[in-house]
């Protein structure tokens, strides 16, 4: 006699993976979705709220940015 030490059954397993699958899906998005938000409160600030001592702050962490992200 074998003993059967997967107790999950394979419907359970395939189950698993594809709520895991959607999960991260749904973490990606929601990652895109906060990240596009972000976006746009930061143009509108430019746009409707920023100082010329603001725009020059974020200018030099703009060149900041590029430089870490050519890197």
């Amino acid at each position: 006699m074998t003993l059967n030490t997967n107790k999950t059954s394979e419907a359970q397993l395939k189950a698993t993976k594809k709520y895991r699958e959607k999960i991260q899906a749904d973490d990606d998005a929601r990652k895109e979705r906060n990240r596009k938000n972000q976006f746009r409160t930061a143009k509108s600030y430019i746009r409707l709220h920023s100082t010329l001592e603001d725009l020059e702050e974020l200018e030099e962490l703009i060149a900041t940015r590029k430089k870490v992200l050519v890197e």
